[in-house]
């Protein structure tokens, strides 16, 4: 296994360093991200990492992308990730690499996250999304499996066992650390309304993970 990342001087909006790295690899599993709120820099951001990481796998003979997306990316209008995602899709599919996209519900730990970005004084902002998370372990372990296998375009979704509300989430996510904060649900945040409702939920076909948000909370326990 090769790791890629810039703390190991290997930088994917330059291509700085691919070559070396990408030399023997047979498969790339592609989890980018990128924290800018801006449309036009998500989509410049993706568009160049994964334009760089698909000519440098071109060059190196490898044989299958597997890029890790989000469940329900094209029903989402007007989130900045959604759209720096939905390029990067495309880019992939449009490539010269075998490919596989796997898309993905949010994670775990995803209801903690979102109340970070607001938390100030213990008082947090966070949308009241319907989510139906899956453990970052259980990604792992299928994108793992599917990287060794062949091309199979776009994978079914993702998800955990259950749903869950975001602010419950949270809310459970803290007490099992021990923090209190005050949480305020509110649609005024990075996630508007467009993603209420079933927006975020898997399909109906989708691929169910073990592990439940009560399981993953109980090793989060102090």
């Amino acid at each position: 296994m090769v790791r890629i990342s810039r703390s190991l001087g290997i930088d994917l909006l330059t291509g700085t360093g691919l070559d070396a790295a990408l030399a023997g690899v047979e498969a790339v599993i592609d989890v980018t991200n990128c924290t800018a709120s801006d449309p036009a820099e998500t989509v410049a951001f993706f568009g160049t990492t994964t334009r760089n990481l698909l000519a440098a796998e071109q060059r190196a003979g490898v044989r299958h992308h597997v890029l890790l997306s989000i469940a329900g990316v094209d029903r989402v209008e007007g989130n900045a990730h959604y759209v720096g995602k939905r390029e990067q899709e495309r880019l992939v599919a449009a490539g010269p690499v075998p490919w596989t996209i796997v898309p993905a519900t949010q994670f775990h730990d995803f209801a903690e996250m979102v109340a970070g970005w607001t938390e100030q004084d213990g008082v947090a902002t966070i949308a009241p999304l319907l989510v139906q998370p899956i453990a970052p372990e259980d990604v792992a372990a299928i994108l793992a499996e599917i990287a060794v296998g062949q091309p199979q375009g776009r994978y079914v979704d993702i998800a955990g066992p259950e749903p869950q509300d975001l602010v419950d989430m949270a809310r459970r996510t803290h007490q099992a650390r021990g923090r209190e904060v005050k949480l305020v649900p509110t649609w005024s945040t990075v996630f508007g309304p467009e993603m209420a409702g079933n927006a975020l939920l898997p399909g109906k076909d989708a691929r169910i993970a073990p592990t439940t948000f009560d399981e993953w909370l109980a090793r989060q326990r102090r």
